[in-house]
Parts: C-alpha cells; sequence; structure tokens
C-alpha cells in the first residue's frame, strides 16, 4: 500500500468518479490531478506584523468549549481578561459544564449539538441576567463562528465536524487559531487557497507546529532546510513490541507528560498523532515531506525544530504545557506577559536531562502510513484521519484490539485507493470522512478484527 500510495501522485486517473453526496459538480479524476498544489499558510517562513497598542481585549467565537482545547482556552481568557473576550461558543452535549461557561463569561451566542437539549440548557441558565442566544447542531456551530463581533476564531472541535465551521470563519474573514489538525488534514487542499483568497491566517495552537512557527519567524526567504518534530514516544515508548498485544484501553489513555483527551493519547501512543503532524506542517509550511522528520525526546521540554540552510537549529523550549501555544495564536504576534505562579519558567537545573533518538518503525507502523498518505496527498490523508478517529473509538470501546488501530486505518486507505481524488471540492472532503468511518466501522461489526482476549 505504502509504495503504491507514494506514486499515486503520478498516476493517470479514469474518468467518471462516482459522484458524492451533495456534489455540486462532476468532475473527473484527470481534472483533479492536473490542479496546482495548495498554498501553504506559511511558505517557509513567518514575517510578523507590527506590534501594535490594543485598548479593549480581543474578541474570539471559540468551537469546542467543553474538550480539552475549549476549557484550556477559557482558562486563559479568566486569567487575562484585559487581553482576551469570548463572545460565542460552540459545545457537544456537556451541557452542565456549558452552563458554568455561560454564567461565568456571558457569552452573547451559544450552540449545542442536539436539539433535545436545548430545553435543559435553558433550565440551568434560566436565572443568568445576559441571556445567549441558543442555536444548535453543525448550522448553530457555522453561525458562532462567523459571529460578526468576533476578531478571530478558535477551532477545538475534534475530527472533521469542524471542518465546516472553519471554512464559515474564513469566509467571514475571520483569522483561525488552529487546534483542529483535520481542518488542514483533511480539508487542506480546499481550505488553504480559500484562506489565501480572503486573506486569513491559520496560526497553529498545537505544540509542534506553534514551536515550529516561532522558529520560523526571521528566517529570510530561503533559508529554512529541514523541520524537525518532537514526539514522546507516548504511553508505551519503552515497552517492548512484543508486549503491545496485551494493552488496555486504561493504560493506553495515560499519557507520562501532556494533560490531554483519550483520543490524542492513544495518537501519541500509536504515533499516528505526529504523523498527523508531518501531514499539517507539509501544508501549514510548504515543506516537502522528505524535509520533515520525527524524533523522539521523552522530555517533552523541546517542543520542535527547524534547520536553517547553513546547518544551524533553531529550537522552541518549555514545559509541556498546552496554554502556552494556544495563549500565542491568540495573542499573536504580541506575547503577554505572565507570572510565575500560573506559568513557572522554564528551570535548566531541573529540565537537566535532554534525551533524543530516533523512532522505532516496528513499533509505530503509523509513521510510514501516514507519510504515504501525506505523499498521495487529496483525499488520502482525510480517510486516514477520519479512518483513524473511528479506529480510536472502537479501541475506547473495546471492541477492537490496540495493534489493530493501524491495521485498520491501513486497510482503509488501501480500499480507498479506487476513488481517491487529488484536488477534491468540501462536499467531497466531507463525503469521503464519513466513508471512511463506516468503512471501519463495517469491518469491526463484520467480525474481521474481533478483539481477542489477553490471558493476563
Amino acid at each position: 500500500l505504502r509504495s503504491k500510495m507514494q506514486t499515486a501522485g503520478g498516476m493517470q486517473a479514469k474518468q467518471g468518479a462516482k459522484s458524492c453526496n451533495k456534489r455540486q459538480s462532476v468532475r473527473t479524476r484527470a481534472q483533479h490531478l492536473r490542479a496546482p498544489p495548495p498554498p501553504p499558510a506559511w511558505p517557509q517562513r513567518v514575517v510578523a506584523p507590527e506590534v501594535k497598542a490594543r485598548n479593549e481585549p480581543k474578541r474570539f467565537s471559540l468551537l469546542g468549549s467543553t474538550g480539552s482545547i475549549g476549557t484550556q482556552t477559557l482558562d486563559i481568557m479568566a486569567e487575562f481578561p484585559d487581553h482576551f473576550k469570548v463572545v460565542a461558543l460552540a459545545a457537544g452535549n456537556n451541557i452542565e459544564l456549558l452552563a458554568k461557561q455561560i454564567r461565568q463569561f456571558k457569552p452573547k451566542m451559544v450552540a449545542i449539538q442536539d436539539s433535545s437539549k436545548v430545553a435543559a440548557l435553558k433550565e440551568l441558565i434560566k436565572d443568568v441576567h445576559s441571556q445567549p442566544e441558543i442555536l444548535v447542531g453543525v448550522e448553530g456551530a457555522v453561525e458562532v463562528a462567523r459571529h460578526s463581533d468576533a476578531e478571530s476564531v478558535i477551532t477545538g472541535i475534534v475530527g472533521c465536524a469542524g471542518l465546516l465551521p472553519t471554512v464559515a470563519a474564513i469566509k467571514a474573514k475571520k483569522d483561525i487559531c488552529l487546534a483542529n489538525k483535520e481542518t488542514l488534514i483533511a480539508g487542506g487542499p480546499f481550505v488553504l487557497p480559500l484562506a489565501q483568497e480572503y486573506g486569513v491566517k491559520l496560526l497553529p495552537a498545537d505544540s509542534e507546529h506553534s514551536a515550529i512557527f516561532q522558529c520560523m519567524q526571521g528566517l529570510p526567504e530561503g533559508g529554512l532546510r529541514r523541520i524537525i518534530l518532537t514526539a514522546s514516544g507516548g504511553a508505551f515508548r519503552d515497552w517492548p513490541v512484543e508486549k503491545l498485544k496485551e494493552v488496555t484501553v486504561a493504560q493506553a489513555i495515560t499519557h507520562p507528560n501532556w494533560s490531554m483527551g483519550k483520543k490524542i493519547t492513544i495518537d501519541s501512543a500509536t504515533l499516528m498523532n505526529k504523523g498527523l503532524e508531518v501531514i499539517e506542517a507539509h501544508y501549514l509550511f510548504g515543506v516537502d515531506y522528505d524535509n520533515i522528520d520525527i524524533v523522539i525526546h521523552p522530555q517533552s521540554i523541546v517542543h520542535s525544530m527547524v534547520e536553517t540552510q547553513d546547518s544551524s537549529v533553531l529550537a522552541q523550549l518549555g514545559w509541556p504545557d498546552m496554554r502556552l501555544p494556544i495563549m500565542y495564536t491568540m495573542s499573536w504576534p504580541n506575547r503577554i506577559p505572565v507570572t510565575d505562579a500560573t506559568w513557572p519558567r522554564l528551570d535548566f537545573s531541573k529540565a537537566n536531562n535532554l534525551t533524543f533518538s530516533a523512532p522505532d518503525k516496528l513499533k509505530y507502523p503509523a509513521m510510514d502510513l501516514a507519510y504515504a498518505a501525506g505523499r498521495a496527498g487529496g483525499t488520502m490523508t482525510g480517510v486516514l484521519s477520519a479512518a483513524n478517529e473511528q479506529s480510536v473509538a472502537e479501541f475506547l470501546d473495546e471492541k477492537i484490539s490496540y495493534l489493530d488501530i493501524i491495521k485498520l486505518n491501513e486497510a482503509c486507505c488501501e480500499a480507498h485507493k479506487k476513488e481517491w481524488l487529488g484536488t477534491p471540492g468540501l462536499d467531497e472532503i466531507v463525503h469521503f470522512d464519513q466513508w471512511a468511518r463506516r468503512w471501519v466501522a463495517e469491518q469491526v461489526l463484520s467480525g474481521s478484527y474481533k478483539k481477542k482476549l489477553v490471558m493476563v
């Protein structure tokens, strides 16, 4: 699969691709393959604008307010009310937490996924003096994303569900604080030209991409040689490969360094998160896959590095704390003064043992799979991401084993080859995202990947 996917970009494509749901026009694969590659958000350098003083807080819409990214973002806003203000929130179905957020931050608009929970949410906030407008579903998240009072949008919704609201925000000319990988991994061929068309900045909130973004500021044109992404190695970095068949859900959702959600913690264990970050780095910075490397760094102090043409290496360091890259996307190009009490300084007398090693390809097969999908491009990267999300969900439900996650992902990519598109539209991106999820779910339901009990 991987060798075939690597050459997919040069394949002669057949006419008459199957129509996708809601596709506005039928385009042949040949037309897709002739399309130019999407323009990177930051073409191998970052030129920061002049820092300007503000007389009022910067206003944001927040997508995914009750998730890990969302709650950390609101912690930042609570600590720095003179700098940041939230005007609209979109959440899942955790209405109890959303009600607390409404009380504290008083947004003008909120959106929840499930319309049946609107009445319960209204009951929880009935004594709030300033009632927000309450919307539901994807349409509600879209309205939150393009709220007229918001200057920027923080995208913390997991998966392809964040893609449509992000597109709406771009069309409303809101800068994007990008904490949703799928926006670029699945939607890059569509989103990047759109952002360029509307003059919108995509500011990375991942710790690794934020590190690269910071290191690239000040580089001259043509000065970048290589990107080096650091990876903690996840929960099983010290396990022998033979023992991975025994992995339990409880073990996989425990990260040695970072405090993150279950899905991203498992992705860290498989190293799929790093593979997807390679794809995202390619789209963000326009660097060829041959010049994006991964290195295992168990301490998670060096968040990533860039190598310049003269062989110098620039790195961004800090304690493993997602708040810093999130806040930097919100404040860029400014730097917000912080206190030692809530933002501990990096103490090199404590962080005095920084180690690096090459990743084990046998332990982390997700890495090669992600590189192959990235080189294929088009719809393959979105299919990989969607398949992985569904596979992880099946593992969390204890329907498949840990090792089956990557096996399912690779099999799904193999099955997608016959319908692969090089330059998909938005409808096609969404279609193949849904297709990949269904494909994985059907494989699991068929019993092809039935979990085997391990005697301990």
